[in-house]
């Protein structure tokens, strides 16, 4: 049933929004509630709270935290790496990417295993250091040949050159350097 509104200019002045809500709800009952939602005695008792990590999700957070390896996205989908340590002009950085320093010298770290590539790597940054290079070149591959793990070498010189100090930063090469495949390293001298 409709609400019965005024028909006329000045009493439609006179009846407010409460009025009309009454109107409206005139004829409905209201609805009886159960007698155990009034009583709390007769509540169902509640659910104990369920632990949100397990002992197991606990230790497997750890291992992930102190593991080596470095779990990006970015890495995975072969986007290019850029780092940049604190102090580091962004200028700097475009120079690295357009290619404007002077590659000293180059390391391939193709068909290696992980474990090899480390080794190898360390001890090319090393000599690098010895002669003093400005900036090397590190190729790594875009591991198109890794399956479902992802560029798994890429990841580690990514990992590995953010916790070598003397790197000051480093950017995915220009396309006819290795795109992706390669960083340009840039070093303190």
């Amino acid at each position: 049933m409709s609400p019965r509104l005024p028909k006329t200019g000045s009493e439609a002045e006179t009846v407010d929004d409460a009025t009309l809500f009454r109107e409206a709800v005139r004829d409905v009952k209201p609805l009886g509630w159960p007698a155990q939602a009034h009583e709390p005695s007769k509540r169902l008792p509640r659910p104990r709270p369920a632990a949100r990590f397990t002992r197991a999700d606990r230790l497997a957070v750890l291992e992930e935290s102190l593991s080596d390896e470095i779990i990006d996205p970015a890495l995975a989908s072969g986007e290019e790496l850029v780092f940049r340590r604190a102090g580091i002009q962004p200028a700097v950085l475009r120079k690295l990417r357009r290619g404007d320093y002077r590659v000293q010298g180059e390391i391939d770290l193709h068909g290696l295993t992980v474990a090899e590539a480390k080794h190898a790597l360390r001890e090319f940054l090393a000599q690098a250091l010895l002669r003093q290079w400005r900036c090397v070149r590190v190729i790594h591959g875009k591991g198109l040949r890794s399956g479902h793990r992802g560029p798994v070498l890429k990841g580690m010189v990514g990992t590995m050159l953010r916790k070598v100090g003397p790197v000051l930063a480093y950017v995915s090469a220009r396309r006819v350097d290795g795109g992706t495949g390669a960083v340009y390293v840039l070093l303190a001298s």
